[in-house]
């Protein structure tokens, strides 16, 4: 007689998944807890909004994932960064229009569950919620033998913050003078990887703990660096001082990410040389030959976000962000649209020299 099939036969484990949801219920505890009804393992994640001081609520969301970064995570068999990542993805999307974020849920998918990983990365995510000040309130762990390679995995995520309608940022305050500050990077972040790994492993052959001296680490800890979360250090500027357009720069690079929030009427002009260029960005342009146009386009360059404020108040907004032990620097200006070329010129030093 045929032996009956199980679903464990077919290569996915309920048991193994129902222990990972007891850890993962510490792990969410951790994290934020205020406006958080429930304990995670209900069918949906439940959040109470407390509205009091808020006239016109607007709930801002985002989603995104960690795309080819996570190969890196594959080589080194390290998986507690990525979920800052992926955290960071969608609340640094969330803050550029002054939302604080309220709540976190995740999507781990994997060829074939194994709790030790699927931990790690959901602590990391626990990390990444403790440091935006956000609760993680839900989640999904998928196992799907066959589709991904029984040591790889795939991250999404989804986060929702609260704004007053009237404190929303979307640029329309921005006129000629107002000048660009630059919050730095961590490094890469988490946009550019095809690219880096291509650099990195097809042109140098590195392996994944070569050391690399311009660097003082192995390429491998360099590339898992985990993404910067900014949604504290905005909120405490957005309490008394005037930012006008935020921009997260991700995939895209400045020209992309900064144009969207300025409105139509104006240019920028960004000034060479204004800030520090990690030697992450150095390294993989010169080993990669690439184009300085190509590196502002696909890389961060050191630059995580770009905060548009007016020019009577940059030096304050500068003061407050080295007071965060932020390195912040004036890197830009706002001018006026005119013609029909690219709306984002490199400078010198003014815009009397704009190309």
């Amino acid at each position: 007689m045929t032996k009956p099939l199980t679903y464990a036969d077919a290569g996915v484990n309920i048991d193994k998944a129902n222990k990972l949801v007891d850890r993962i219920k510490d792990i969410a505890r951790r994290t934020p807890r205020s406006g958080v009804m429930g304990d995670i393992g209900g069918f949906g994640g439940l959040f109470s909004l407390n509205l009091s001081r808020i006239e016109r609520p607007v709930l801002v969301s985002s989603t995104d994932g960690v795309g080819t970064k996570l190969k890196i995570a594959f080589m080194m068999d390290k998986h507690d960064t990525v979920g800052i990542d992926l955290v960071a993805m969608c609340v640094n999307d969330i803050v550029v229009q002054g939302a604080r974020p309220l709540f976190f849920l995740d999507y781990v998918s994997m060829g074939r569950l194994d709790n030790r990983i699927a931990a790690d990365i959901v602590q990391g995510v626990g990390d990444g919620c403790s440091q935006a000040n956000c609760a993680l309130i839900g989640g999904e762990t998928a196992e799907m033998p066959g589709l991904y390679q029984d040591s790889e995995y795939d991250l999404a995520g989804f986060s929702v913050g609260l704004v007053d309608n009237d404190k929303i940022i979307d640029g329309s305050d921005i006129r000629v003078g107002h000048r660009l500050i630059s919050i730095p990077s961590s490094g890469l972040h988490s946009n550019g990887y095809s690219l880096v790994r291509k650099v990195c492993f097809d042109v140098l052959k590195l392996n994944i703990d070569s050391h690399v001296p311009e660097l003082g680490k192995t390429i491998g800890e360099e590339l898992l660096t985990p993404t910067k979360i900014y949604a504290e250090t905005v909120q405490k500027l957005l309490r008394d001082l005037p930012i006008h357009g935020i921009s997260h720069i991700t995939g895209g690079g400045f020209e992309d990410n900064i144009v969207r929030v300025i409105p139509q009427s104006c240019d920028i002009v960004m000034y060479r040389g204004s800030w520090d260029i990690p030697p992450i960005f150095h390294f993989i342009r010169d080993a990669g030959n690439i184009e300085d146009q190509e590196m502002m386009r696909t890389f961060n360059n050191g630059i995580g976000m770009v905060l548009i404020v007016p020019e009577t108040s940059a030096s304050d907004v500068v003061g407050r962000l080295g007071a965060m032990n932020e390195d912040a620097r004036v890197v830009g200006e706002i001018i006026a649209r005119k013609g029909s070329g690219p709306r984002l010129k490199w400078v010198g030093e003014s815009s009397e020299k704009a190309e």
